[in-house]
């Protein structure tokens, strides 16, 4: 039911808030800018002060969800003395945390009528986030390694930790069992699979993570 129009301003969060309620309560995206504000009450021009389009806007709720993740990590002040990988441990933890406080939004998203491609343009920002964020890891493990050889390729890395991101979003998606404790189980074994590649580590953890996904998705 439309409203009068607010004359406050509306801040981002607000007006997130607001399209994460709509779609929940129509199960459906809204078909315009205008019907979104005019439902909301708020002005088109706020919109506009934050967001291009209801692309755009569907885009900063993932980023958001990163910025408030790594803002949350980042309050733990034993963190900086983590290392790189139990960084990385907590930083999914804690990302599919917050996923979960939102999981009926998540999977309408990524569950709607659509091209898989469509669905992940959704991702692109957060995909730039948790890349850099496993950029940052690497760079600063090859800062303290005085043999070339030894150093790690950064772009790589990152790219493997958005290919593993993938996969446990998928994972969780599907993930029916209690507290999801599956996908905290997917979580370690990915986390540290893609580590122990990178350490040139036995191959154990290897073999046991792909003993895991064989029996979760063919059992």
């Amino acid at each position: 039911m439309a409203t009068k129009t607010k004359t406050k301003e509306t801040s981002k969060d607000e007006i997130i808030a607001m399209y994460m309620d709509y779609v929940l309560e129509h199960e459906s995206v809204p078909k315009s800018i205008y019907k979104f504000c005019k439902t909301n009450g708020i002005a088109e021009m706020e919109f506009y002060k934050h967001f291009g389009s209801l692309e755009g806007l569907q885009k900063v709720i993932w980023e958001q969800f990163y910025v408030k993740t790594e803002n949350l990590i980042q309050e733990n002040k034993e963190y900086g003395q983590f290392s790189n990988r139990e960084k990385m441990l907590t930083f999914f933890y804690s990302f599919f945390e917050l996923l979960t406080l939102n999981r009926s939004y998540i999977l309408f998203c990524l569950k709607q009528d659509g091209s898989p491609l469509k669905k992940l343009e959704q991702l692109k920002g957060l995909r730039k986030h948790i890349k850099e964020f496993a950029r940052d890891l690497i760079e600063d493990g090859n800062s303290e390694k005085s043999l070339k050889l030894t150093k790690h390729n950064p772009q790589l890395f990152s790219e493997g930790a958005w290919l593993q991101f993938l996969f446990v979003l998928r994972f969780w998606m599907n993930d029916d069992s209690a507290g999801f404790e599956k996908t905290d189980l997917a979580i370690e074994k990915s986390i540290n699979t893609i580590f122990d590649v990178f350490d040139n580590t036995p191959l154990e953890n290897i073999v046991d993570f792909g003993k895991f996904l064989y029996k979760e998705t063919f059992a």
